[in-house]
C-alpha cells in the first residue's frame, strides 16, 4: 500500500506539474496574443492618424494654393514709385504662406510704363522687383529662392497712353 501511495503521490504530482505547465503555457500564448492584438491596434491608430494627418495637410496646401490663385500674382505700383501697396502687402502675404510650405522658387518680373527713359524704366522695374523681394524675405522667404529681373517699358500689359493703360504696366508679376 505504501508502495501504491508513493506511486500515487509521484503520478499526481506529475498530472499536476504538467497541468500547471500547461497553465502557465495557455497564459503565455494568451499574454504573447493580446500584446501582439495590442501592437496590431497601436499599428492600426498610428497608421490612420498619419494618414488624417496627410490629409489635413494635403487640405490646407490646396486652400493655400486657392487663397494664392484668388489673390492673383500681380501687385501694382503707383507713379514712379517702388513703394509696396496695403493690398499688394496683402496679396503678397498669401503667396508667403503658400511658399512657406514648400521649397519652390520664384520669380519676380518689374515692369514700368512707358513714361521715362529706358534705363530709368530698367531701374525702376528692378527697385520694384526688390522692393517685393525684400517684402518676401523680411517675411521669411530665403532669398534664394527668389530671382529678381527688370523688364522696365519692353513688355506692356496694356498698350496706349492715358492713365488706364499706364497703371496697368506699372507692376511686378510674381512667377
Amino acid at each position: 500500500m505504501k508502495h501504491v501511495t508513493v506511486a500515487g503521490k509521484a503520478l499526481t504530482l506529475l498530472f499536476t506539474a504538467a497541468f500547471l505547465a500547461a497553465c502557465g503555457s495557455t497564459d503565455t500564448q494568451e499574454d504573447t496574443s493580446a500584446a501582439e492584438a495590442a501592437a496590431e491596434r497601436a499599428r492600426i491608430e498610428a497608421q490612420q492618424a498619419d494618414e488624417a494627418r496627410i490629409a489635413e495637410e494635403q487640405r490646407q496646401q490646396r486652400m493655400l494654393e486657392d487663397e494664392a490663385e484668388r489673390v492673383g500674382n500681380i501687385f501694382y505700383f503707383e507713379f514712379d514709385s517702388s513703394t509696396l501697396k496695403p493690398e499688394a502687402q496683402a496679396a503678397l502675404d498669401k503667396h508667403i504662406a503658400l511658399l512657406k510650405t514648400s521649397d519652390k522658387s520664384v520669380r519676380l518680373e518689374g515692369h514700368t510704363d512707358e513714361r521715362g527713359t529706358r534705363e530709368y524704366n530698367l531701374a525702376l522695374g528692378e527697385r520694384r522687383a526688390n522692393s517685393v523681394r525684400d517684402y518676401m524675405v523680411v517675411n521669411g522667404i530665403a532669398s534664394y529662392r527668389i530671382e529678381t529681373v527688370s523688364y522696365g517699358e519692353e513688355q506692356p500689359e496694356a498698350y496706349g497712353s492715358g492713365e488706364a493703360n499706364w497703371s496697368q504696366n506699372r507692376r511686378v508679376v510674381l512667377k
